[in-house]
């Protein structure tokens, strides 16, 4: 008699089935045979590929590929199909790793002579064709000797490293084959090939094994998928237009910036427009801080090694800072602003009365990043963050998290954009006891509780001296980037032996958050530039008026004008040259200026301008303090 297990379906729904029964079987009969979109399930919470035989009772939930985690999955197998084309194309080719990542997929190869772009263009061909076939994924689970051999026979000494670096006790692996081609995964995947439709390969970037610089150089191709055809379309839509408003080409183009090989990789010469942008933005926000009752302080650059030994950077963050040795005394440059701010706090005695204190520095750190993940703007050696500490007791916590996180929302409203929050967790690189990680941990939790905010958690993600919420802003085009966050820190107050003095008149250890609103101001800058694609709000334009004299008899009333608006606080240049007029308002365009104001006969005889915007519409003659009050009142919000 075949025995009968009890198997609960998704909408509430149980079932009695024969043991033995694949997890696809046991949807279709639940789901009506509907199993299109599913790309894999989860028993017992496990991601498991559909063809797995259920041998006892258990718990089934379909993942579908129109969530994250079913995207995911057909992502990999995507990676999985592009390594097999690529060893079917080119012959010696050696497969590394090939993960699904955010927005795609890609596989790390071994090939001496590199990828072309004809050469992805034959790959994507080849995949193609074995997307047609329809070939099944297929698992096994083999023992780790017998995949060495496997491998070591295939000439795969990656996968022969990978499989021998396991732990000890990991006695059985698993393989996925497709169409004759083998490869080493935990998986799941998709039931077959034939559900491999929208993808396209990118390009290709070297990548060291391991993310190891000491470690060989490989070949990493890049390809991105999505269910539909329609999803993928839409995508590579996105990446053309980020092409477009790329912040490195158009900080050429504005004259914002400039990265120059001469002073070195990762960090920025800022122009006089782009220095203006900058001054903009760190005025707001100091005045928004003074606003919110922090004090402005401000570190030096380079503190005695000691500091950061105590401090548990130098045993925890060490590699990626500098050292400096000064009169036989070894200094780290800060990558933090921390330290400082603890010895302000430190500097006297502190009562239950002075909390909350807000220290806020738009402090520079450096921090000794891979040159292989420098980019522009996004990741730098050399940075100002709107850095902030606050020393509070532990029943102030709620509230200064809360009060933190509406300025953040604050904030990415005035800038335009919308986020989304996360809290991570205890890494397992960390410092700090159980007991602490649990009560900041608690704290950053409830107060998101709250404030009834929306929020994902990430495991083992946090800083390794505390748990965090990061919020992450999404763009025009609909990418994530991190800039704000809250860290919880009970570790360090104790490592420095800060106090106050408590109602009881005994000494109390305080909590310290260490946060940021935008984060980096070069990073935020460069997801300004491109969120808005180089055209800022007027509050925001380095140049908000450009003066355009139709010709030489027009300069004195154009300069006139210009000095009028310089002196009533609006940024305005002239362009006095010996040019057509068409042409000054060409490159004004072009430099993206909220308004130009055309300076001709008309405008000299009534002593008034005649604004264009951007955009191309004419507003007519008006007076120049008109024009003035228009420029306020569009600005006015943001003062």
């Amino acid at each position: 008699m075949v025995q009968k297990i009890k198997i609960a379906l998704p909408g509430g729904k149980e079932a009695l089935c024969p043991a033995g029964l694949t997890v696809g079987e046991a949807l279709a009969g639940g789901q009506g045979g509907n199993l299109a979109s599913t790309m894999a399930a989860k028993v017992n919470g496990l991601p498991v590929d559909l063809s797995h035989s259920l041998a006892e009772a258990a718990a089934i939930e379909p993942i579908d590929v129109a969530s994250s985690e079913g995207l995911s999955i057909l992502r990999h197998s995507m990676s999985h199909v592009m390594a097999q084309a690529v060893q079917e194309t080119f012959a010696g080719v050696q497969v590394a790793i090939g993960p699904a990542i955010e927005d795609g997929f890609y596989y790390d190869f071994e090939y001496a002579e590199g990828f072309t772009p004809q050469d992805l263009e034959r790959i994507e061909a080849r995949m193609r064709e074995i997307a047609a076939a329809d070939c099944p994924f297929e698992r096994r689970e083999v023992s780790r000797e017998e995949a060495v051999e496997l491998f070591r026979s295939k000439g795969e000494h990656y996968k022969v490293e990978l499989l021998n670096d396991l732990p000890a006790d990991v006695k059985t692996v698993s393989l996925y084959s497709q169409h004759g081609y083998i490869d080493l995964c935990r998986g799941p995947h998709v039931p077959s090939t034939g559900m491999i439709k929208a993808f396209k390969l990118l390009h290709v970037a070297g990548a060291y094994w391991r993310g190891d610089e000491r470690n060989k150089m490989l070949q990493r191709i890049y390809g991105t998928g999505f269910a539909t055809q329609e999803a993928l379309e839409e995508h590579l839509r996105l990446l053309e237009e980020a092409k477009k408003r790329d912040h490195r080409r158009l900080g050429r183009e504005l004259d914002l910036f400039q990265l120059n090989d001469e002073i070195g990789p990762g960090l920025v010469i800022f122009h006089p427009k782009g220095t203006l942008l900058r001054t903009i933005i760190e005025d707001w926000e100091k005045k928004e801080h003074l606003k919110r009752g922090y004090d402005l302080v401000i570190g030096p650059q380079i503190l005695k090694v000691d500091l950061w030994k105590r401090s548990g950077h130098f045993d925890h963050y060490r590699e990626n800072m500098y050292f400096t040795d000064v009169d036989e005394q070894t200094y780290g440059i800060k990558p933090m602003n921390c330290l400082s701010h603890m010895l302000i706090y430190k500097a006297k005695i502190r009562s239950y009365r002075d909390l909350p204190l807000r220290y806020f520095e738009l402090g520079t750190v450096h921090r000794h990043e891979k040159a292989g993940v420098l980019h522009g703007l996004m990741r730098v050696r050399q940075f100002t963050q709107d850095d902030a500490h606050i020393l509070c007791t532990p029943a102030q916590l709620n509230g200064e998290i809360r009060a933190i996180a509406d300025f953040v929302g604050y904030a990415m409203g005035i800038f335009g954009f919308e986020y989304e929050v996360e809290l991570s967790t205890r890494p397992e690189n960390s410092i700090g006891s159980d007991q602490d990680w649990e009560l900041a941990t608690a704290a950053l939790e409830g107060a998101l509780r709250d404030g009834g905010m929306t929020y994902e958690v990430n495991e083992g993600e946090g800083a390794f001296y505390g748990p965090k919420i990061d919020f992450k802003l999404k763009d025009a085009l609909k990418r994530k980037w991190q800039c704000a966050t809250i860290q919880c820190d009970f570790t360090l107050p104790e490592r420095f032996d800060l106090s106050y003095i408590g109602e009881d008149g005994e000494k109390h250890r305080p909590v310290m958050l260490h946060r940021v609103i935008l984060g980096a101001i070069e990073r935020f800058m460069g997801v300004l530039i491109e969120h808005y694609a180089g055209a800022f709000p007027l509050w925001l334009s380095p140049v908000q008026a450009a003066v355009l004299t139709v010709t030489d008899n027009h300069i004195p009333y154009g300069k006139e004008v210009r000095m009028r608006l310089v002196e009533a606080g609006i940024r305005a240049e002239g362009d006095f040259r010996n040019e057509k007029l068409g042409y000054k308002i060409r490159e004004a365009q072009l430099q993206k200026t909220p308004f130009m104001l055309v300076i001709g006969d008309r405008e000299v005889a009534s002593g008034q301008v005649s604004p264009r915007q951007r955009d191309g519409k004419n507003l007519g003659s008006i007076g120049v303090e008109a024009f003035i009050a228009l420029v306020r009142g569009q600005s006015s919000q943001f003062k």
